[in-house]
């Protein structure tokens, strides 16, 4: 089995894939297959957020490729974008990880991406958001982000986004 303790910063390419959904990803200690079936040991720095593109070194020296998996996610357009700024607020201020969408041409193609939480698309959808599921690859925006159960309702589960220092404030 394979140990893996390091990223990798060099040139070399890739001689492996490790595909992992956003949730696998924002975790340092795992035990995982690569896409080749090979076993591998994840053994990272706690607090580590691996992100698609990046590379890791085995212990063996082998290059590893992150690839972000598709996965189940609501995605949320916005009939402008004040709307879609007042749902990235709302969103931020409970502390989830939401993906962005990258520049568009117009204001159709800008959406916010979550992980799936129906008390969460209720109040997109509240906002005036037109909600709907999608399977694609999770890339929130960086930041710090604290893996954590978000119970809402059902008990659904989101990656929240962790409070930095003595900030402390109630809802």
């Amino acid at each position: 089995m394979l140990l893996i303790e390091t990223r990798y910063e060099g040139d070399a390419p890739a001689t492996e894939r490790l595909l992992l959904d956003f949730d696998h990803r924002a975790k340092s200690r795992l035990l995982l297959r690569l896409e080749s079936g090979l076993e591998v040991r994840l053994f990272l720095r706690r607090g580590v957020i691996l992100r698609d593109g990046d590379k890791l070194q085995a212990s063996d020296g082998t290059i590893i490729a992150v690839v972000s998996a598709p996965e189940k996610l609501l995605e949320a357009r916005a009939a402008n974008l004040l709307e879609l700024a007042r749902a990235a607020y709302h969103l931020g201020n409970r502390h989830v990880a939401v993906q962005i969408s990258p520049q568009g041409r117009s204001d159709s193609e800008h959406w916010l991406r979550i992980q799936p939480d129906h008390v969460l698309r209720h109040m997109l959808e509240g906002l005036g958001m037109k909600v709907r599921p999608v399977e694609a690859p999770f890339e929130p925006e960086a930041g710090a982000y604290a893996h954590g159960h978000h119970h809402s309702d059902g008990g659904a589960t989101a990656a929240k986004i962790h409070r930095m220092g003595g900030h402390h404030h109630s809802h």
